[in-house]
């Protein structure tokens, strides 16, 4: 599905941890899957996140000591363009359902119960096993193209 089709209806979109990365650290493979997607966060679609997605992306380079490309991951997720959503128990409950529902490893379910309570229309994301959430549309970069 071309990138234009799958974010039609889109007003808030929210970001997993994989796409963060491919564009922060310019994956040769998916960059230009997500950048499009990027650039219209800043227009026309609000970027919604939690600290499940920060925490994610920031592992990476922590553990290897890069400091400019944690602090990237930082500029990118706490814009004041993007809503950061606090996981409280309200989201604790729902990933709860979540979890049990489509038998989801618990980051994940606190992650689509997050995008939900946040009133996201579509989350994009790198992970096939979150299409089985049927209540929020999931949109998973390696299945998008290029206009």
């Amino acid at each position: 599905m071309k990138i234009s089709e799958a974010l039609v209806g889109v007003s808030r979109l929210f970001l997993d941890t994989a796409p963060v990365i491919y564009l922060v650290e310019r994956n040769p493979q998916f960059v230009d899957l997500v950048e499009p997607i990027f650039e219209r966060l800043s227009t026309d679609i609000t970027a919604v996140a939690s600290g499940i997605t920060l925490s994610e992306c920031l592992v990476g380079a922590i553990s290897l000591g890069l400091v400019d490309l944690e602090q990237a991951f930082v500029d990118v997720l706490q814009q004041e363009q993007v809503i950061f959503v606090d996981i409280n128990a309200a989201i604790a409950r729902e990933a709860a359902r979540i979890r049990v529902r489509y038998q989801l490893h618990l980051p994940d379910a606190l992650q689509m119960a997050a995008a939900l309570m946040a009133g996201c229309e579509a989350f994009l994301t790198n992970d096939v096993a979150l299409k089985r959430v049927t209540k929020l549309r999931v949109l998973v970069v390696s299945e998008l193209e290029v206009e």
